[in-house]
């Protein structure tokens, strides 16, 4: 079974929109890209997603991969197939760690997530996010909130038997 990204930091972003990915996130990276060998550096895609997703989502290889199995399996032309191969294949950006093991964030995609000088990165299992910390922060809160559901003590790895039905 591959590595999966765990962790969240923070990290500067300068004026060329170069920002350091974290190191544990650069060998989960690695450890899921096919061409991947020592000496080179990995690729990825990010998915900058349209207006509803406020911050880009970082996929391994092997992770883009899977959800493109699974959007081919779909019906040809159907509207689901479409949504999806357009979120996940024209609203991404297939790019490379660099070789100091930075990601260049484009200006379009540090204006549609609102990234001026720092970003902030939270793993999501066999992907990770890339947010403007301060859209993080608010929306950490309304997370939060929820929280407030649950009995004092609950374990939240009970949500895991959650079927979705009640």
């Amino acid at each position: 079974m591959a590595r999966k990204f765990r962790g969240e930091s923070v990290h500067k972003v300068d004026a060329k929109g170069r920002v350091s990915i974290p190191a544990m996130f650069r060998r989960v990276l690695e450890e899921n890209d096919p061409e991947w060998t020592e000496g080179l550096t990995p690729n990825l895609v990010i998915v900058y997603g349209d207006s509803t997703r406020p911050f880009l989502e970082g996929f391994s290889v092997t992770a883009m991969n899977e959800v493109d199995d699974r959007i081919a399996k779909l019906p040809r032309g159907s509207r689901y197939r479409r949504m999806l191969e357009r979120m996940f294949s024209g609203q991404a950006l297939a790019t490379q760690v660099d070789d100091t093991g930075r990601l260049v964030l484009s200006p379009k995609l540090r204006e549609k997530i609102g990234i001026t000088n720092e970003a902030f990165f939270i793993a999501s299992g066999d992907t990770f996010q890339i947010w403007q910390p301060e859209t993080y922060r608010a929306q950490a809160t309304q997370f939060e909130d929820i929280s407030g559901e649950f009995e004092e003590g609950f374990d939240p790895l009970a949500l895991l038997d959650f079927d979705g039905q009640g």
